[in-house]
């Protein structure tokens, strides 16, 4: 059974960090592409943040590019996304997700097997 599980949500000042995992069962991680996608409530998921399959190549929309940062422990079969100079409008809950085909776009559309979701909150 395909499963991924998000954690390391949780609350920060503005300007922290915060490491968020994606745990994988059922498939091997790293033979797909995962993707991070964001969502407040009464709204659609956005802000994507992708790490593919096979170069390991990332697509982050650009309110999060220069700031999130990805890694797999394929040991683990594990996918992280490394959040920094975290800003309040960063807050939401986080999904992870496995893309549906190799190739493709970042977008919620082309992805499945979603988490639980882990909240996010930045603030004072």
């Amino acid at each position: 059974q395909v499963q991924l599980v998000e954690s390391g949500g949780g609350l920060v000042q503005p300007g922290g960090s915060l490491r968020l995992s994606c745990a994988a069962s059922g498939f091997t991680s790293d033979y797909y592409a995962i993707g991070w996608f964001r969502q407040a409530p009464g709204k659609e998921r956005e802000g994507g943040s992708c790490i593919s399959a096979r170069d390991r190549s990332t697509d982050d929309a650009d309110s999060v590019k220069g700031r999130f940062t990805h890694s797999r422990d394929n040991a683990k079969n594990t996918v992280y996304l490394q959040m920094n100079s975290l800003k309040p409008e960063d807050t939401e809950v986080y999904y992870c997700a496995r893309r549906f085909t190799r190739d493709g776009r970042c977008v919620p559309a082309e992805f499945g097997s979603w988490g639980q979701g882990t909240q996010v909150t930045v603030s004072t």
